[in-house]
C-alpha cells in the first residue's frame, strides 16, 4: 500500500513546504493559537449571520421567511469565491498585512449590509463580506505547517473547534440580539468585532519566514483542477466533507424556518436561535477527533462522521413534528460533520506540496456543496415542508460517501 492511500497517511506526514518554526509570536505559542481560533470563530460567524435572522429580515422587506431564504445562500456562495481568489495567496503572500486587509474589506462590507436599502442591496453586502471572510482558511494551513507533527491533527483540531464556535455564536446570539435589537444591528456589531479581532490577530501572526515569492492567485485557480487529478487523497477529502456539509446545511439553513412557523412549533426568534447551542457538541468533538486522527488515522474517523450523520437523518424527520427528536439529531449531526471536518482538512493539507492551495480546493468544494444543498433546502421546504429539507440532506450524504470512495479509487 502506498503512501498516498494508506488511510494513516495524510495525520502524520509532515507538511510539504519544508520545516518550519513552532508556532510562537512575539509572545507565547499557546496565546497565538487561543488569539488565532478567537479570529477564526468570530469571521466564520459572519457567513452565518442571516440564517437566524431571516424572519426578521422578510417581515422588514415585506417577503415571505422562505423567499428570503437565498441570502444564506449567496453567503455560503460569497464564501466559496472568495477561497478561490484570496486564500490561495496563503502559500506566497505576507499572511499578517492579508489578514488585515481582508478584516477590513469584511467589516466594511457588514456596516453595507447593516444599511441596506432592501434585499437586492443586502444580498450583494452579504456576499462581498463572506468573500472577505476567508481568515479562517488563511490561518488552518499555518498552524498545520508550524504544529508537530505528532500533534498536527490536535492542532488544526482546535482551530477547527474555533470556526464551528463561531458558527454557533451567529446564530444563538445573532438570534438572541436580533430579536432585541433588531437585525441591523447585528450586522453593524459584527463589523465592529471583525475589525478589531482581524486587526489583533494580523498584529500578533508570526513575520513569515519562507522565500517571497509572486502571488498569481488566476494561476493557482487554474491550477486547481490539475491539483485535483493529480491528488486522489485531496479528491476524496473534498467529496466527502461537500457531502457531509451539504446535508449539515440543508438542514440548519432551514431549521429557523420550521421553528418560528406557525405549526408545529411556532418559537420566536430568540428562542429558535437558541437551539444552535446544540452546536457546542462540534467544539466538544472537535479535540477528541484530532487525538483519534492522531492515533488511528483520519479514515476511521470519516467513517465514523458518516455514520452520526446517517443516524441523525431519520431523527430530523421525525423531529418536523417533535421537538425532542430535532434535539437529538443536531446532536448528532454536529458530532459527525465536526469529526468528518477535522480529518478531511487533515487529509487535504498533507495531500500536496502547496498546502494553501490544496486547503483552498478543500473548503470551495465543501462549501460549494453546502451552498447547493441549502439553495434547494428553502425552495424544498415551501414546496414540500420539512419532509423535502431531510430528503435533499440524505441525497447529499449519498452522494458525498459514494462519490469519495470513488476519487479515493484513483
Amino acid at each position: 500500500m502506498t503512501t498516498a492511500t494508506r488511510p494513516d497517511a495524510a495525520a502524520h506526514a509532515a507538511p510539504a513546504t519544508g520545516t518550519a518554526p513552532a508556532l510562537a509570536p512575539r509572545g507565547g505559542g499557546g496565546a497565538l493559537l487561543a488569539v488565532i481560533t478567537l479570529c477564526t470563530a468570530v469571521t466564520a460567524a459572519n457567513i452565518y449571520l442571516a440564517a437566524p435572522l431571516l424572519g426578521l429580515i422578510a417581515r422588514e422587506f415585506g417577503a415571505s421567511p422562505s423567499s428570503a431564504g437565498w441570502i444564506a445562500s449567496v453567503a455560503q456562495l460569497g464564501y466559496a469565491a472568495g477561497l478561490l481568489f484570496f486564500a490561495p495567496l496563503g502559500d506566497t503572500a505576507d499572511r499578517r498585512r492579508l489578514v488585515g486587509v481582508l478584516s477590513a474589506l469584511a467589516a466594511a462590507a457588514l456596516i453595507a449590509a447593516g444599511l441596506a436599502p432592501g434585499l437586492p442591496a443586502l444580498g450583494a453586502a452579504v456576499f462581498a463580506a463572506a468573500a472577505a471572510t476567508v481568515v479562517p482558511q488563511l490561518l488552518v494551513p499555518l498552524v498545520a505547517e508550524r504544529a508537530p507533527a505528532e500533534r498536527r491533527a490536535r492542532h488544526v483540531a482546535g482551530v477547527v473547534a474555533g470556526l464551528f464556535t463561531g458558527i454557533v455564536a451567529a446564530r444563538v446570539l445573532g438570534g438572541i440580539a436580533g430579536q432585541a435589537y433588531g437585525w441591523r444591528a447585528v450586522f453593524l456589531g459584527s463589523a465592529a468585532l471583525t475589525l478589531a479581532v482581524g486587526l489583533l490577530t494580523a498584529v500578533l501572526l508570526p513575520a513569515e519566514t519562507r522565500p517571497r515569492r509572486a502571488s498569481r492567485p488566476l494561476r493557482t485557480i487554474a491550477g486547481l483542477p490539475r491539483l485535483l487529478a493529480s491528488a486522489p487523497e485531496l479528491r476524496a477529502a473534498c467529496l466527502r466533507q461537500g457531502g457531509l456539509f451539504g446535508a449539515w446545511s440543508s438542514l440548519w439553513t432551514t431549521l429557523s424556518l420550521l421553528l418560528t412557523a406557525d405549526r408545529p412549533f411556532h418559537l420566536s426568534t430568540g428562542t429558535a436561535g437558541l437551539f444552535g447551542l446544540f452546536g457546542l457538541t462540534s467544539t466538544l468533538v472537535a479535540p477528541v477527533s484530532g487525538s483519534l486522527i492522531d492515533r488511528f488515522g483520519p479514515q476511521r474517523v470519516v467513517t465514523g462522521g458518516y455514520a452520526l450523520t446517517a443516524l441523525s437523518l431519520p431523527l430530523f424527520w421525525l423531529g418536523g413534528h417533535r421537538l425532542w427528536a430535532l434535539c437529538a439529531a443536531a446532536v448528532l449531526i454536529h458530532a459527525g460533520l465536526m469529526a468528518g471536518q477535522v480529518a478531511n482538512q487533515t487529509r487535504a493539507l498533507s495531500a500536496t506540496a502547496t498546502p494553501a492551495a490544496a486547503n483552498t480546493a478543500y473548503v470551495v468544494a465543501a462549501f460549494i456543496g453546502g451552498a447547493a444543498a441549502s439553495a434547494l433546502a428553502g425552495p424544498a421546504f415551501a414546496h414540500w415542508g420539512w419532509n423535502g429539507v431531510c430528503a435533499i440532506a440524505a441525497g447529499a450524504v449519498l452522494l458525498g460517501w459514494s462519490g469519495g470512495r470513488l476519487a479515493a479509487r484513483g
